[in-house]
């Protein structure tokens, strides 16, 4: 039985988690992480030496990096569905996975954690409101490419693409903040997003 090595409340984990959803596959899900088994465990570092969740163990396999977890299942397992075998439509999901990483993390990190988490690290209203400036206008940029891509954020296809930015934009919407865009564009994305099971499984309103 595939493993998958993390706690559910994990953004990063359940992009895992829904991703094998979408797939159908088999797993066993371990909790691992803050509140649950150390991820400083020897055991645990033999698999990912980072400390970090998710993991995945399927047979001899594994891997850390939810991303590049996301994209080997469905590479493996999808047969075409969620990362396409073309080259370029390939590029075009794996570019807003590689944004989201990347460009999107780095805006909304200072506000989630203070706001959310309640981070004594992450308290000065200065850096919270630029953080939630920064935040706004990535999902302003979101907003226009969904305007105009077609139904899903790769196109006419639902992809790896939706899975991470569909995450991301659920804890967008769900960040107590006091300035938010009422992007129509991302919420008609996310109204086609949460209609299918795999999402309604991973992206609970208790779960931010």
């Amino acid at each position: 039985m595939m493993r998958i090595l993390g706690k559910a409340s994990s953004i990063n984990v359940r992009k895992v988690l829904w991703t094998a959803s979408e797939l159908g596959i088999a797993f066993e899900r371990e909790d691992w992480g803050s509140g649950f088994r150390s991820t400083q465990e020897p055991e645990f570092l033999a698999l990912n030496p980072n400390a970090m969740v998710p993991v995945l163990v399927d047979g001899d396999v594994v891997l850390w990096e939810s991303n590049t977890i996301s994209r080997y299942l469905a590479a493996r397992y999808g047969d075409g569905r969620l990362l396409p075998a073309d080259a370029l439509a390939r590029a075009k999901v794996e570019q807003w996975m590689d944004w989201q990483a990347t460009e999107l993390n780095n805006a909304w990190r200072y506000a989630f954690m203070g706001l959310l988490r309640n981070s004594p690290a992450h308290q000065d209203p200065v850096q919270i409101a630029a953080s939630i400036a920064g935040w706004n206008r990535q999902m302003g940029l979101l907003e226009r490419h969904l305007e105009t891509a077609g139904d899903y954020v790769a196109g006419g296809a639902f992809s790896l693409a939706d899975i991470v930015l569909g995450l991301s934009a659920h804890r967008w919407r769900k960040t107590p903040m006091d300035e938010r865009p009422g992007y129509p564009a991302i919420a008609a994305w996310m109204a086609r997003l949460e209609v299918r099971p795999a999402a309604r499984a991973w992206l609970p309103d208790n779960i931010v």
